[in-house]
């Protein structure tokens, strides 16, 4: 299969590349830093992880709009102004979506049914907050999960990357975002728990529901 390596040559002035888009066979559109790839495998980065796709399963690659460098300013002393309200859940879910290159409407309703959009609720088994990160997965993901802006951005890198692993499928990654991965490998698709059942069922009918009230606007 021909490399899916995209080369770059700049000249001139310094356009910085703030990252590009994943086109997946399934359909789905993923944010990565960068990639790497051969005739056999693609290796999708982001930060200082990365996750390996079948090359089949990517059909190509779209570049994040250039970010021009900033131009020099001559320093001089910013007006004061008072501090910034802090973004509310939805104002997050939608930043890190956007980051992620995640539809907004599905980290909202991630969101929706982990925590009811609450900061500070947490589980029976310990998850704590927005997007009802495990202390274990945290500390995996790099992220405090008491602070709502790293919570939700960590929630919404481990959907991306749970996307990812399962190709796009949408049902398989829910389902470990709720159940774990472990349990969807061992059924090979959605876990016959009852919680985990209704929690996929649950999204799936809601996104359905805000697409077509978005189509009969």
């Amino acid at each position: 299969m021909r490399s899916l390596l995209l080369c770059f040559v700049l000249s001139g002035g310094c356009t910085l590349f703030a990252g590009e888009f994943a086109l997946l066979a399934s359909g789905a559109r993923l944010y990565a830093d960068r990639h790497e790839a051969d005739a056999a495998k693609v290796r999708l980065y982001n930060g200082t992880g990365f996750v390996e796709l079948d090359a089949s399963a990517v059909k190509g690659f779209e570049l994040e709009d250039a970010v021009p460098p900033p131009a020099v300013q001559p320093a001089i002393r910013p007006p004061e102004v008072s501090a910034q309200p802090p973004a509310s859940p939805r104002e997050l879910a939608d930043a890190a979506a956007d980051k992620y290159g995640l539809p907004r409407e599905l980290v909202r309703n991630v969101m929706a049914a982990e925590s009811g959009f609450l900061t500070t609720v947490v589980s029976r088994k310990g998850a704590i907050g927005l997007m009802q990160l495990m202390p274990e997965t945290a500390r995996d993901l790099g992220v405090d999960p008491g602070d709502p802006a790293q919570n939700v951005d960590g929630g919404t890198r481990y959907l991306r990357d749970l996307l990812l692993k399962y190709d796009g499928g949408l049902r398989h990654a829910l389902a470990a975002y709720n159940a774990g991965p472990a349990a969807v490998d061992k059924y090979n698709g959605v876990p016959p728990y009852a919680e985990t059942v209704n929690y996929v069922g649950r999204i799936e009918r809601k996104l359905k529901r805000d697409q077509a009230a978005e189509i009969n606007r």
